[in-house]
């Protein structure tokens, strides 16, 4: 979209306020608001931030200011606040494009991908869980939500529809393509799924996404989680990533080969070779924080299943593998976390499926067993590969991982690598409840 053309939507649908945003290290979106009537200088000056203020962006609070330049395709005007407008923006830094910004990162990788011949396409499945407060304890809302197995169960969506609709009919506006909206396998978890798109166009839907279902829930007294591991006796919020290559021009689907017996090509094979090979790698990433590992488990929540992947496997429509090739020509990456960066996650995971086409690696044969149910010396007997268990085992992958830190740049791989080396640290050094239950009168 040119600026002529976001001019006269501004005009002809009186928008009032512009909001300039980001996203830092952890996906958190950063703005400022900007009168619309400054609509011109905005688009070529960007609006100007403190860096180290906002985040993990390698800002010192010496620094010069950190500046957000919008993309203006990725306008999108709050169906809730129609006199307001979100556009996400890539940062600056003394005129030149700035290594530490999430969104410049996917961009840089998604025109690697271009130069090969290649578009990325993303569907993505973001859970959440909604809560509230009682005496500063966060639970989840509906005390009748209470049913061991309540996945689709009827009812409690039901008490949740003026919620659920209004996401909907805002995604409807928004021009999204909305299609399922379910009650998922912990008790008051919820997902809704949209139509997928090109990555970047994706990843700016995700964090407006989060934001608007934050926004929506805090308009009905209660507060939407994306942590992947809120309560541990609770299924955990996933975001699976659905992903398909294109060629240049966006028509035909690389991945797809109907001859095939799992409906996917020789590309697509190659891809997911490279997934499967980085995978370790890529989890720290894609499950970035200390809570992710908790997800990331074999032991059984009160549904009977944790949905999420443990072992370096792929399989046809089999959700106990890390990757799952849910139907012909597309394959679900079901590592990524309600904590994961969409921007990074994405560049992350093109990185790896690329490395895997260049070198032509082969992900083996398909698992089509139950894993939660396979004994260890069976896994081991069949040399199925295991994920990371924690935050730092993931971190000492990834620093191993020429292709994943090429990705995110050199630059910023030292510093990402360096801030969750420092997170692992802070939780290593806190005291749980569970160690003063277990530990206090014992020792």
């Amino acid at each position: 979209m040119r600026a002529e053309e976001v001019r006269s939507k501004i005009e002809s649908d009186d928008i009032e306020y512009l909001l300039c945003s980001f996203v830092e290290m952890g996906g958190a979106p950063k703005a400022k608001l900007i009168p619309a009537t400054h609509f011109d200088e905005m688009c070529t000056d960007g609006a100007g931030f403190a860096g180290f203020a906002a985040g993990h962006l390698g800002q010192g609070p010496h620094d010069s200011d950190i500046i957000s330049i919008p993309d203006l395709r990725s306008l999108s005007v709050l169906p809730w606040r129609k006199n307001v407008a979100w556009l996400a923006g890539n940062l600056h830094v003394d005129g030149q494009p700035w290594p530490y910004c999430p969104r410049t990162i996917l961009c840089r990788q998604l025109e690697r991908a271009k130069e090969k011949g290649y578009i990325l396409n993303v569907g993505v499945e973001p859970e959440f869980m909604l809560l509230k407060q009682v005496e500063g304890e966060y639970l989840p809302w509906d005390t009748h939500d209470r049913l061991e197995k309540p996945c689709y169960d009827l009812r409690a969506l039901h008490r949740n529809l003026d919620l659920m609709t209004t996401l909907i009919g805002y995604m409807q506006q928004l021009g999204w393509g909305p299609y399922a909206n379910d009650h998922e396998d912990a008790n008051c978890q919820f997902e809704i799924n949209w139509a997928y798109s090109d990555a970047l166009t994706t990843a700016d839907r995700n964090t407006f996404y989060k934001w608007m279902v934050r926004t929506v829930a805090e308009q009905h007294g209660l507060w939407a989680t994306f942590m992947p591991k809120p309560f541990a006796h609770l299924t955990g919020n996933g975001t699976h990533y659905h992903l398909s290559l294109w060629d240049a021009d966006g028509k035909e689907n690389l991945f797809l080969d109907k001859s095939d017996e799992l409906g996917l090509s020789q590309i697509a094979r190659w891809f997911m070779g490279g997934l499967l090979h980085h995978a370790k790698a890529l989890a720290a990433v894609t499950s970035p924080i200390v809570n992710s590992y908790k997800r990331l488990v074999r032991s059984e929540p009160h549904s009977g299943a944790t949905w999420a992947p443990v072992y370096v496997t792929y399989g046809p429509s089999n959700r106990t593998q890390m990757i799952r090739v849910p139907g012909p020509g597309r394959i679900e990456n079901r590592t990524a976390d309600g904590a994961s960066n969409p921007y990074l996650a994405c560049a992350a995971t093109l990185a790896a499926g690329l490395d895997g086409i260049e070198k032509q690696i082969d992900p083996g044969k398909p698992n089509n067993e139950n894993l939660y149910e396979m004994p260890l010396a069976e896994l081991r007997r069949q040399g199925i590969g295991f994920l990371p268990d924690t935050l730092q085992e993931a971190i000492n992958e990834l620093e191993k991982d020429d292709v994943i830190k090429a990705a995110l740049g050199e630059t910023y791989a030292d510093y990402y690598i360096k801030v969750k080396r420092e997170e692992w640290a802070r939780y290593h050094r806190s005291v749980s409840q569970w160690e003063t239950d277990n530990y206090l009168l014992v020792h």
